[in-house]
């Protein structure tokens, strides 16, 4: 699995369209066109140039990006909490999810009265559910 970098990356994949969402998070993704290095192949894509967004991923394989905007999430630890069990929940799911480049979005507030502590395991066990629901539809589709 790869981790998207620049934003580019991450438009394009935004681009691609919402898989699943859940009621914090949005998954979207940006299929993937396979590379193949026959000499078939590269006749046929002999002319016009291939798509921009394909050639942001120079590998193929499973791409993941992560957007926790400060908007939803003000503290710094908070996003970064957030942001790792992001990359934990898709390294699970990495083997199932189609060759394709992945944004999870957070797109609402986790509710600063009942998550008092920025890190506490109360917020980073309701993250981490409601991500495996999010990918479980993601994986689906």
């Amino acid at each position: 699995m790869h981790r998207l970098k620049t934003r580019p990356q991450f438009q394009a994949a935004l681009a691609g369209g919402t898989v699943s969402r859940t009621a914090h998070f949005a998954l979207h993704r940006l299929p993937l066109v396979a590379r193949v290095d026959t000499p078939e192949a590269i006749a046929e894509t002999a002319g016009p140039a291939p798509d921009e967004a394909q050639a942001l991923f120079a590998l193929d394989g499973v791409w993941i990006g992560a957007m926790v905007p400060k908007r939803w999430a003000r503290r710094a630890v908070t996003r970064n909490t957030i942001k790792r069990q992001i990359y934990a929940v898709s390294s699970r799911f990495a083997e199932r999810l189609p060759s394709a480049a992945h944004v999870v979005r957070l797109r609402a507030t986790f509710d600063r009265k009942q998550f008092i502590s920025a890190t506490s395991e109360q917020l980073k066990l309701a993250v981490r559910q409601e991500l495996e629901q999010l990918f479980e539809r993601g994986v689906a589709r």
